[in-house]
């Protein structure tokens, strides 16, 4: 059930017993995978996003030094999708149940005395959401250190691994990176017989401010912009492409991890008094 998860890194193989005598729990990091089930295009499965956020994270903490601890919450496989609904077999949450979902989880891991969480998302259609809840439990919590973090926004090898892609900035869903990551991952689960090129349609001319993700961005679905549902070119994707990424990807989250662990927050507040 631990997955692409070391076993003794597995939050939930822990007893409650082991919880409540866990040593320095402050500072013991607990990582919370957020994926989704949505269309990846006719040649891959669902379950992308959750497999990276849970592939990724598992060959991190297998680089990372033992007596860092950092324990990996079962992955919230359900997102929000609803960009993607008009394709068969997109299941999603709205904003309002996602935000509910992961403020009682952060509720429970802070009654259970940790006080360093780790929203590790891999969907592009939720940062959003993360932030907002991220926000919401530490203002909630103050002692409750939360960080809204996105699987590709670390140093990784894509650039020179995919520099070959057409429209790098147009790449973004079941493009050439996010398939030879599940090359890697789950290679069965890949048709690449059936992999497609395709780019969105209908996008504002080149004179435009507007694009369609940025820092002028407007509201899409993927059926208006896209028929096969993928946005790039999936065709050149290898198992060595995704291996490499991964490779490069969990080396950076090794760091990341370490980082969060060494972090002690911001505690500037003698600056102004809290609001009665």
């Amino acid at each position: 059930m631990h997955s692409f998860i070391p076993p003794h890194r597995f939050f939930a193989y822990l007893t409650w017993t082991e919880i409540r005598d866990m040593p320095n729990k402050e500072n013991v990091v607990i990582v919370q995978p957020v994926g989704a089930i949505e269309q990846h295009g006719p040649h891959l499965p669902l379950i992308v996003d959750s497999a990276i956020a849970t592939g990724v994270l598992g060959k991190a903490l297998e680089l990372l030094p033992e007596d860092i601890p950092v324990y990996a919450l079962p992955t919230q496989y359900y997102g929000k999708s609803n960009e993607h609904i008009n394709f068969p077999g997109t299941l999603t949450l709205s904003a309002q149940t996602l935000l509910a979902v992961l403020k009682e989880v952060g509720e429970s891991i802070y009654r259970a005395g940790f006080r360093k969480l780790v929203f590790l998302n891999a969907h592009g259609g939720q940062p959003e959401v993360i932030n907002i809840i991220a926000r919401d439990l530490h203002i909630q919590y103050p002692d409750l250190m939360v960080f809204p973090l996105f699987v590709w926004r670390v140093a990784n090898a894509s650039g020179e691994l995919l520099k070959q892609q057409d429209h790098p900035e147009l790449s973004i869903h079941a493009d050439m990176g996010e398939t030879s990551l599940l090359l890697s991952l789950l290679p069965e689960q890949v048709h690449m017989e059936r992999a497609v090129k395709e780019y969105p349609q209908g996008l504002p001319g080149a004179d435009s401010s507007l694009s369609l993700e940025g820092k002028l961005p407007f509201a899409w679905a993927t059926h208006e912009l896209s028929q096969s549902g993928v946005f790039g070119d999936p065709t050149g994707a290898t198992a060595e492409i995704g291996d490499r990424l991964l490779d490069s990807l969990a080396q950076s989250w090794a760091q990341v991890l370490q980082d969060v662990y060494d972090f002690s927050g911001a505690k500037n507040s003698d600056i102004l008094p809290p609001l009665t």
